[in-house]
């Protein structure tokens, strides 16, 4: 039976061959958008003299850190743009799908109503085969970033950007297809059944749908390559599919001894190619990436990667930018993770909405392990609405990113200080296992002792010792407490950390600046970077730690520190021009790659002749050296060295610092001024 498959396969390969495997067609509608800043009631309207824009867009990129009464402006935008269709699409079935719309998306084509979508982060999409008509056709989208009680997130300290952010695309396929229409996912789910280090199983599910007029016999291809296009193993499943109807096919898979999804070490990835035949036509073909591991949570040793210790070390992402909000392009993505990347993180926590699909793409091969979230902040209501709209938001995050290896848990509320959601929490909890059983839950409180704390699988914690309470010494007793109050399973800490302004400096800080203030100096966040980190570090049983957070990001509603509208808590600043000194901490102790720092470079102009020098390293024999004198070494801890009772001349003072690695030199030179 075996070697029949084999042979099967053989031959439909052979055939397919000859035949023009671009029978998807993905056309991103990018340019020549029309905007109007409110509501235009009419669903053809005349949009000659509106704004010309292109997509990404969003209405906020200059108001979204606020005006000068800490507002933005929430409301609606209405888009219209001339969706060309070749002539030669007219025998394809047609599909719009948007990656995000903020936050409720109500579509239109040629005037008629395509649909509602009412959540701001996950894609979305709706068939126009029927509606669309070769030439010219208008494309109507009314979008608004509105409060509204039924849909999360009801609160938030982030903006809420508003307009068409990410892409929009026009998928042209053929009339049997593996659907679009699941939740927008791929329509192929590939289930790690059972993963060791000798084989592994994984169950594949593809939802064929046949959009003819007649019954349909099909063959459906399954293909396994490795990352250098080997074939590792094959399936073939006969199915018929009645018009008009969805079936779901289902294959088995045995890898033995499979290249592992080792996170940063060696983030191998599959790619496993999904093909419907009918007779010698192929009709539709797909590939997904896939990563084969396996983990769990150990009470004592953390997060157990492939039967290997491996806590993360992360950082928490949002994904505005200055001057664009979140109307990002794959450019800025790419920035983003080489930022990461660069800082050496093992970890990256998305908060607190579904992120592009392309940065997960980033995470899979990169081997960023990721915490996935929803929206679900702070409170909630107790409406049918509401919960339904969260429990599809959790639907949507999981089927539209169910084969990403770097995923390895949902995040099902962060910080719900109101009420008593723990039902709605149970719910969502329930459905996360019911459409994902291989992955755990996770939930980010900040308050203890609340019911709905103990629902999910594991449990993180957001504290900022040394920022909103105590010292920064404060972490280690934090999460003692917090892993003892959950019955000693293990803990993780979602957010610490402190903000900064690079333009404000202080020497010898002994306490907190005040949060709400405008006074954030830069040498603060770094001293409750260094103590939270290290108590962190001694406990094993801390399976995760993700610093708040890798990027300054816009809160309209904030007024401190040096910038208005923004939390300035980021190791980059929101232009990602500057480094802050914590960020060349954590890439001592993460990188591979050699680091001498010199803290405070910026505080160039000194008052104070006596002062002490923090450098940053991971190499080997450092000196200091001030105006040309050898001042020796000194003894780190956490890679942070510290020579007390350095003494400046009056007018410039040259400041360098040079080590080993790897055999090489390293240094690293700054210039202070004494007045």
């Amino acid at each position: 039976m075996k070697m029949r498959k084999m042979l099967i396969v053989l031959l439909l390969l052979l055939n397919i061959i000859s035949v023009n495997s671009q029978v998807r067609q993905y056309i991103r509608i990018s340019d020549n958008w029309r905007f109007y800043k409110g509501l235009i009631e009419s669903n053809t309207p005349e949009d000659s003299t509106w704004e010309q824009i292109a997509i990404p867009h969003t209405w906020n990129k200059e108001d979204g850190t606020g005006d000068a009464d800490r507002k933005y402006y929430r409301g609606y935008g209405t888009y219209s743009h001339k969706l060309h269709i070749p002539k030669k699409l007219k025998n394809k079935r047609l599909f719009l799908r948007f990656e995000a719309v903020s936050t409720v998306a109500d579509v239109y084509l040629n005037g008629e109503y395509l649909g509602k979508h009412d959540n701001g982060f996950n894609a979305f999409c709706f068939e126009i085969t029927d509606i669309a008509k070769a030439g010219d056709n208008q494309l109507v989208v009314k979008a608004t970033n509105e409060w509204n009680e039924n849909i999360a997130p009801l609160a938030g300290d982030f903006t809420v950007f508003g307009g068409i952010y990410r892409p929009v695309w026009l998928v042209a396929l053929d009339k049997i297809c593996i659907s679009p229409l699941d939740h927008a996912s791929s329509g192929i789910y590939v289930t790690q059944s059972k993963v060791t280090d000798n084989q592994a199983t994984i169950d594949i599910k593809a939802k064929i749908n046949n959009g003819s007029d007649k019954r349909k016999e099909l063959n459906i291809l399954f293909q396994l390559f490795d990352n250098t296009n080997k074939l590792i193993t094959s399936d073939i499943q006969k199915v018929t599919v009645d018009k008009g109807e969805t079936n779901d096919v289902h294959s088995q898979m045995i890898v033995n001894h499979p290249i592992l999804w080792n996170a940063k070490n060696n983030p191998h990835l599959y790619s496993l190619s999904t093909r419907i035949m009918e007779g010698k036509k192929l009709k539709d073909s797909l590939t997904q990436r896939i990563g084969l591991r396996y983990f769990e949570i150990h009470p004592q040793k953390g997060f157990i990667l492939n039967g290997k210790p491996y806590n993360i070390r992360g950082v928490n992402r949002h994904q505005d930018r200055q001057g664009m909000g979140w109307a990002i392009s794959n450019k800025e993505h790419k920035e983003d993770m080489e930022l990461i990347k660069e800082i050496g993180a093992n970890g990256i926590r998305l908060a607190h909405y579904p992120h592009s699909n392309y940065f997960y793409d980033l995470c899979d091969e990169n081997g960023l392990l990721v915490w996935a979230e929803i929206p679900f902040i702070e409170r909630a209501t107790q409406s049918t609405e509401f919960i339904n709209n969260i429990k599809t938001q959790l639907t949507e995050l999981i089927r539209q990113n169910y084969n990403h290896p770097s995923i390895f848990c949902w995040g099902l509320f962060n910080e719900l200080t109101k009420g008593e959601p723990q039902n709605i929490v149970k719910e969502l909890n329930d459905l996360a296992h019911r459409e994902d059983p291989t992955r755990i839950t996770v939930a980010a409180p900040n308050h203890q002792n609340r019911a709905e704390n103990k629902i999910s699988d594991h449990l993180a914690h957001n504290t900022y010792p040394g920022w909103y309470w105590a010292g920064p010494e404060g972490m280690g007793g934090s999460l003692d407490n917090w892993n003892g109050s959950m019955g000693n399973k293990g803990i993780a800490v979602s957010e610490y950390g402190a903000g900064a302004s690079i333009h404000h400096h202080e020497q010898g800080m002994k306490n907190t600046a005040k949060t709400d203030g405008s006074w954030h100096p830069e040498e603060w966040q770094a001293i409750v970077h260094e103590k939270n980190y290290k108590e962190i570090k001694k406990r094993d049983f801390v399976w995760g730690s993700f610093v708040w957070n890798m990027f300054d990001f816009a809160v309209a509603s904030r007024n401190e520190g040096d910038t208005p509208g923004m939390n300035d808590k980021g190791l980059v600043t929101y232009d990602r021009k500057t480094k802050k000194d914590a960020f060349f901490f954590y890439k001592a102790n993460w990188s591979d790659e050699p680091v001498v720092y010199i803290t405070s470079r910026r505080h160039i102009t000194r008052k104070d002749p006596v002062c002490e020098v923090k450098v940053y390293s991971n190499t080997a024999g450092l000196k200091l050296f001030v105006n040309g004198e050898d001042k020796g070494s000194a003894i780190s801890e956490n890679c942070v060295y510290i020579w007390k009772d350095i003494t400046l001349k009056q007018g410039e003072n040259k400041i360098s610092v040079t080590g080993n690695f790897d055999n090489k030199i390293i240094s690293d030179e700054c210039i202070w001024f004494l007045e």
